[in-house]
């Protein structure tokens, strides 16, 4: 019995998790026989999905070629103004509607977390499971889609803020105060603290770009 191919969505995943994660970077081209080869579908799921990123503008045209696009200095600050925002609402409900257990989890992840203090790449993919695990803590469905498309656009950023000097253990202080304030209850603490989180990755980002040009 043959295995089913997997669907078109499986194919969207599949580049959008490759884009996320940082094997395909802004300005790389994708080649839709390329990658049918390397995910292991058909070259139709591979076109309906390059079809679908472009619309949502994670690809772009490079004359007839396809290329992962990228954020220029005020996209990417217009992205994290909304970003903070959104999240910060994220912590608030979440110390208004988590449940003890997903509260537990949340200090689980940020005590786990610290054993990858050096390594900036899987400190990038355990952040984002943080942050998501926030997100859904809300109970909120709407916010957790507007959420879902503002990390889809932080895709677009070719490195993590992470892998600055320092930043992973001051993240992870950050990370164990929102925790704080959620558990606690306190709204308005854990509002203020996930928007100051934000505000320091931005702040670190845009010093690290600098130090780039």
């Amino acid at each position: 019995m043959t295995e089913p191919k997997p669907a078109q969505r499986d194919a969207y995943d599949l580049i959008l998790e490759a884009i996320d994660v940082g094997v395909y970077k802004p300005g790389d081209r994708l080649v839709e026989s390329d990658l049918a080869e390397r995910f292991g579908v058909s070259r139709t799921p591979i076109r309906e999905a390059l079809q679908r990123l472009e619309t949502q503008s994670l690809l772009a045209r490079d004359g007839r070629s396809l290329i992962v696009a990228s954020l220029d200095h005020n996209e990417m600050a217009e992205l994290y103004v909304v970003r903070a925002e959104l999240e910060g609402l994220a912590a608030r409900l979440a110390a208004r509607h988590a449940a003890v257990e997903e509260v537990k989890v949340l200090a689980e992840m940020v005590e786990d977390d610290a054993k990858l203090l050096g390594d900036s790449a899987a400190m990038a993919r355990a952040n984002r499971r943080f942050h998501k695990q926030i997100h859904l803590a809300s109970h909120n469905r709407f916010l957790v889609q507007q959420l879902d498309l503002v990390y889809r656009s932080m895709a677009l950023m070719a490195t993590t803020s992470l892998a600055a000097q320092g930043r992973g253990e001051k993240a992870l202080e950050e990370h164990r105060a929102i925790v704080d304030a959620i558990a606690k209850r306190d709204e308005e603490a854990a509002y203020s603290a996930l928007k100051a989180h934000i505000s320091i990755a931005f702040e670190t980002r845009l010093k690290a770009d600098a130090e780039a040009i």
